[in-house]
């Protein structure tokens, strides 16, 4: 997936450029020509490998696209071996409602199909302001109650250091797939799901940035060389099978933020 037309916004050295056609995702970030994030090109051209994009209406992954839903059994498209990943908003050309030179607004009809039977909206808000990047993303229900969960998935260009003291960690199963009893965090590498509500800081070319957000749910991955994820999420992977009892009821609206600030 290439990135399309990019719209940018910009607040003194902080610019961001969106690309809204491919899946409303953050293409990059720079502050003070210092790029954050790994970008598309010809050596990694995968949709999910690159920006920072929206997850929704599920964050992670979904144990072989299967969950069961007040009294029914669904299936989801399998988009990552034989497990659904990341919902399938990251995929899909989101519309512009609103432009500023500091923010833009964007929504996202969810389908009504065998991709996923419970329609809904999607929207996001990405504004910049001295030194701060703001994300907001809500998804509301239609006509019918749903699951959902929802976060984001930044691909960070590898760190010279990350500060993260997490409380808690979900184990993953020989599947890779988050189970429970939540455990004590072993040392990484990683590519697992936290509870953490404290700020996590990563530091590269001399910059430091603050992440926070208010979903208490973070993952990690740092195993490859070039990048690390650290993606705030509202449940855990796998958290329509992990955590059913989260329900919205037609019309009700799931949220959450997600702030980047730059410290001097």
């Amino acid at each position: 997936m290439s990135p399309g037309p990019l719209v940018r916004i910009a607040y003194g050295m902080l610019a961001v450029d969106i690309a809204p056609s491919a899946g409303g995702r953050i293409a990059q970030i720079t502050c003070d020509h210092v790029a954050w994030l790994v970008g598309h090109d010809e050596g990694n051209e995968a949709m999910i490998a690159w920006g920072s994009y929206p997850m929704l209406p599920w964050a992670g992954r979904i144990r072989h696209g299967r969950f069961h839903f007040r009294g029914r059994d669904y299936q989801l498209p399998l988009n990552f071996g034989s497990h659904a990943i990341h919902g399938f908003a990251f995929g899909m050309p989101w519309w512009i409602d609103a432009h500023s030179p500091t923010h833009v607004d964007l929504s996202l009809p969810l389908p009504e199909d065998e991709s996923w039977p419970f329609g809904g909206v999607a929207r996001q808000r990405i504004e910049v302001s001295q030194d701060r990047l703001r994300m907001t993303l809500s998804l509301t229900a239609g006509e019918q109650p749903m699951p959902a969960s929802i976060g984001w998935h930044p691909w960070f260009r590898k760190p010279d250091r990350v500060e993260f003291a997490p409380t808690r960690m979900y184990p993953r199963d020989a599947e890779g797939i988050a189970t429970l009893p939540l455990i004590d965090p072993p040392q990484g590498p990683w590519d697992d799901c936290f509870l953490n509500d404290k700020p996590v800081f990563i530091h590269r070319e001399g910059q430091r940035i603050r992440l926070t957000s208010n979903c208490d749910h973070w993952v990690v991955y740092d195993e490859t060389d070039h990048a690390t994820c650290i993606e705030p999420q509202s449940g855990p992977p796998d958290a329509f099978n992990l955590a059913p009892t989260q329900s919205f009821s037609p019309g009700s609206t799931l949220s959450a933020w997600f702030e980047l600030e730059w410290m001097s």
